[in-house]
Protein backbone atom coordinates (compact mmCIF):
# COMPACT_ATOMS: atom_id res chain seq x y z
CA UNK A 1 0.00 0.00 0.00
CA UNK A 2 2.59 2.61 0.64
CA UNK A 3 4.31 1.55 -3.01
CA UNK A 4 0.68 2.42 -4.36
CA UNK A 5 0.19 5.70 -2.26
CA UNK A 6 4.01 6.72 -3.55
CA UNK A 7 3.21 6.00 -6.88
CA UNK A 8 -0.41 7.46 -7.99
CA UNK A 9 0.63 10.26 -6.23
CA UNK A 10 3.69 10.75 -8.10
CA UNK A 11 1.34 10.03 -11.09
CA UNK A 12 -1.12 12.94 -9.84
CA UNK A 13 1.32 15.54 -9.52
CA UNK A 14 2.69 14.79 -12.52
CA UNK A 15 -0.31 15.34 -14.24
CA UNK A 16 -1.35 18.24 -11.84
CA UNK A 17 2.36 19.92 -13.37
CA UNK A 18 3.16 18.79 -16.82
CA UNK A 19 -0.20 17.09 -18.33
CA UNK A 20 -3.18 19.89 -17.00
CA UNK A 21 -5.18 18.94 -20.08
CA UNK A 22 -5.25 14.93 -19.68
CA UNK A 23 -7.23 13.94 -16.39
CA UNK A 24 -6.68 10.59 -16.15
CA UNK A 25 -3.05 11.53 -14.25
CA UNK A 26 -5.31 13.21 -11.78
CA UNK A 27 -7.76 10.47 -11.49
CA UNK A 28 -5.24 7.94 -10.79
CA UNK A 29 -3.67 10.30 -8.21
CA UNK A 30 -6.71 10.11 -6.19
CA UNK A 31 -6.04 6.99 -4.78
CA UNK A 32 -3.57 8.26 -2.83
CA UNK A 33 -4.45 10.63 -0.28
CA UNK A 34 -7.28 7.93 1.22
CA UNK A 35 -4.00 5.82 2.04
CA UNK A 36 -2.39 8.15 3.61
CA UNK A 37 -5.84 9.22 5.51
CA UNK A 38 -6.23 5.48 6.47
CA UNK A 39 -2.05 4.75 7.40
CA UNK A 40 -2.42 7.94 9.60
CA UNK A 41 -5.19 6.08 11.37
CA UNK A 42 -3.15 2.91 11.98
CA UNK A 43 -0.24 5.11 12.97
CA UNK A 44 -2.24 6.62 15.37
CA UNK A 45 -3.80 2.65 16.73
CA UNK A 46 -0.34 1.01 16.74
CA UNK A 47 2.63 3.61 17.61
CA UNK A 48 4.16 3.34 20.88
CA UNK A 49 5.33 6.95 20.58
CA UNK A 50 2.58 9.14 19.96
CA UNK A 51 4.72 12.57 20.31
CA UNK A 52 7.64 11.06 18.39
CA UNK A 53 5.56 10.43 15.64
CA UNK A 54 3.63 13.71 15.74
CA UNK A 55 7.28 15.16 15.53
CA UNK A 56 7.68 13.53 12.64
CA UNK A 57 4.82 14.01 10.93
CA UNK A 58 5.77 17.61 11.99
CA UNK A 59 9.45 17.84 10.59
CA UNK A 60 8.34 16.18 7.19
CA UNK A 61 5.48 19.00 6.91
CA UNK A 62 7.97 21.78 7.34
CA UNK A 63 10.35 20.47 4.70
CA UNK A 64 7.81 19.55 2.13
CA UNK A 65 6.15 23.48 2.61
CA UNK A 66 8.44 25.62 0.41
CA UNK A 67 8.53 22.70 -2.61
CA UNK A 68 4.99 22.14 -2.57
CA UNK A 69 4.15 25.67 -2.89
CA UNK A 70 6.93 25.86 -5.76
CA UNK A 71 6.18 22.71 -7.46
CA UNK A 72 2.38 23.16 -6.98
CA UNK A 73 1.87 26.44 -7.36
CA UNK A 74 -0.29 26.91 -4.54
CA UNK A 75 -0.76 29.05 -1.50
CA UNK A 76 -1.34 27.09 1.36
CA UNK A 77 0.10 24.05 3.49
CA UNK A 78 0.51 20.91 2.26
CA UNK A 79 -1.07 17.66 3.24
CA UNK A 80 1.03 16.32 5.90
CA UNK A 81 0.15 19.30 7.85
CA UNK A 82 -3.36 18.21 7.48
CA UNK A 83 -2.61 15.02 8.71
CA UNK A 84 -0.90 16.14 11.88
CA UNK A 85 -3.95 18.54 12.35
CA UNK A 86 -5.66 15.03 12.03
CA UNK A 87 -3.61 13.07 14.59
CA UNK A 88 -4.08 15.83 16.83
CA UNK A 89 -7.86 16.19 17.19
CA UNK A 90 -8.15 11.79 17.26
CA UNK A 91 -5.61 12.36 20.31
CA UNK A 92 -8.40 15.15 22.06
CA UNK A 93 -11.09 13.06 21.07
CA UNK A 94 -9.76 9.62 22.72
CA UNK A 95 -9.00 11.94 25.50
CA UNK A 96 -10.79 14.89 26.29
CA UNK A 97 -14.56 15.45 27.17
CA UNK A 98 -16.47 16.90 24.17
CA UNK A 99 -16.45 20.05 25.85
CA UNK A 100 -12.67 20.31 25.16
CA UNK A 101 -12.60 18.47 21.82
CA UNK A 102 -15.66 19.64 20.04
CA UNK A 103 -14.20 23.85 20.23
CA UNK A 104 -11.02 22.41 19.43
CA UNK A 105 -12.21 20.44 16.25
CA UNK A 106 -14.06 23.22 14.98
CA UNK A 107 -11.67 26.03 15.57
CA UNK A 108 -8.82 23.46 13.51
CA UNK A 109 -11.28 23.35 11.05
CA UNK A 110 -11.90 27.16 10.65
CA UNK A 111 -7.71 27.41 10.77
CA UNK A 112 -7.26 24.88 7.99
CA UNK A 113 -9.91 26.08 5.80
CA UNK A 114 -8.50 29.96 6.32
CA UNK A 115 -5.15 29.29 5.68
CA UNK A 116 -5.65 26.28 2.81
CA UNK A 117 -4.31 23.48 4.20
CA UNK A 118 -4.12 20.83 1.24
CA UNK A 119 -7.66 18.73 1.67
CA UNK A 120 -8.96 20.51 4.80
CA UNK A 121 -12.01 19.62 6.29
CA UNK A 122 -11.89 16.49 3.74
CA UNK A 123 -9.24 15.36 5.03
CA UNK A 124 -10.43 15.48 8.73
CA UNK A 125 -13.31 13.95 7.58
CA UNK A 126 -11.95 10.96 6.22
CA UNK A 127 -9.63 9.84 8.69
CA UNK A 128 -12.44 10.30 11.03
CA UNK A 129 -14.57 7.92 8.61
CA UNK A 130 -11.60 5.54 9.02
CA UNK A 131 -11.09 5.46 12.46
CA UNK A 132 -14.72 5.09 13.63
CA UNK A 133 -16.64 3.57 10.82
CA UNK A 134 -16.51 -0.13 9.69
CA UNK A 135 -17.23 -2.23 6.92
CA UNK A 136 -20.08 -0.63 4.38
CA UNK A 137 -20.26 2.14 6.45
CA UNK A 138 -17.52 3.09 5.62
CA UNK A 139 -18.18 2.84 2.03
CA UNK A 140 -21.12 4.93 2.41
CA UNK A 141 -19.75 7.53 4.67
CA UNK A 142 -16.75 8.27 2.15
CA UNK A 143 -19.21 8.47 -0.70
CA UNK A 144 -21.41 10.62 1.24
CA UNK A 145 -18.25 12.97 1.65
CA UNK A 146 -17.91 13.04 -1.43
CA UNK A 147 -20.98 14.02 -2.14
CA UNK A 148 -21.06 16.67 0.02
CA UNK A 149 -17.84 17.91 -1.45
CA UNK A 150 -19.27 18.09 -5.38
CA UNK A 151 -21.82 20.43 -3.90
CA UNK A 152 -19.82 22.36 -1.47
CA UNK A 153 -16.44 23.02 -3.38
CA UNK A 154 -17.18 21.35 -7.04
CA UNK A 155 -14.98 18.61 -6.32
CA UNK A 156 -16.42 15.88 -9.76
CA UNK A 157 -12.59 14.39 -9.89
CA UNK A 158 -12.59 13.50 -5.97
CA UNK A 159 -15.60 10.96 -6.32
CA UNK A 160 -12.56 8.41 -7.44
CA UNK A 161 -10.87 8.62 -4.15
CA UNK A 162 -13.95 6.21 -2.99
CA UNK A 163 -11.65 3.53 -4.99
CA UNK A 164 -9.35 3.29 -2.77
CA UNK A 165 -11.95 2.51 0.57
CA UNK A 166 -13.80 0.34 -1.45
CA UNK A 167 -9.96 -1.98 -1.89
CA UNK A 168 -9.43 -1.91 1.68
CA UNK A 169 -13.11 -2.94 2.63
CA UNK A 170 -14.11 -5.45 0.53
CA UNK A 171 -10.97 -6.65 -0.67
CA UNK A 172 -8.87 -7.37 2.33
CA UNK A 173 -7.01 -9.82 1.25
CA UNK A 174 -5.43 -7.96 -1.44
CA UNK A 175 -4.74 -5.20 0.89
CA UNK A 176 -2.82 -7.52 3.18
CA UNK A 177 -0.59 -9.05 0.45
CA UNK A 178 -0.05 -5.73 -0.68
CA UNK A 179 0.85 -4.59 3.10
CA UNK A 180 3.87 -7.06 3.29
CA UNK A 181 5.42 -4.69 0.54
CA UNK A 182 7.33 -2.47 2.65
CA UNK A 183 9.16 0.42 1.57
CA UNK A 184 12.16 1.47 3.73
CA UNK A 185 11.51 3.92 6.21
CA UNK A 186 13.50 6.67 5.16
CA UNK A 187 12.19 6.09 1.31
CA UNK A 188 8.82 6.65 2.78
CA UNK A 189 9.34 9.53 5.47
CA UNK A 190 11.14 11.17 2.59
CA UNK A 191 9.50 11.11 -0.39
CA UNK A 192 6.74 13.80 -0.42
CA UNK A 193 9.35 16.34 -0.05
CA UNK A 194 11.64 14.83 -2.26
CA UNK A 195 9.53 14.22 -5.12
CA UNK A 196 8.12 17.90 -4.76
CA UNK A 197 11.81 19.11 -4.82
CA UNK A 198 12.30 17.07 -8.23
CA UNK A 199 9.27 18.44 -9.63
CA UNK A 200 10.12 21.85 -9.05
CA UNK A 201 13.80 21.59 -10.00
CA UNK A 202 12.42 20.38 -12.72
CA UNK A 203 10.17 23.33 -13.78
CA UNK A 204 12.71 25.84 -13.11
CA UNK A 205 14.68 23.95 -15.54
CA UNK A 206 11.85 23.74 -18.18
CA UNK A 207 11.48 27.83 -17.56
CA UNK A 208 15.01 28.69 -18.45
CA UNK A 209 15.23 26.75 -21.59
CA UNK A 210 11.81 28.46 -23.13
Amino acid sequence: MQLIAMLTMLVDHIGLVFFEDQMMWRIIGRIAFPIYAYFIVLGYRRTSNLKGYMYRLLGIALLSQIPYMVALDEIGVNAVGTLLVCIVILYLIDHHAKVVWIPAAIAAVALMEWMNFDYGLYGLLLVLIYKYTQSHVTVLSHFALNLLFLFLKGWVIEAYSIVTTVGIVYAPAAYRLFERMKVPKWLWRSFYPAHLTIIAIIEFIIALNK
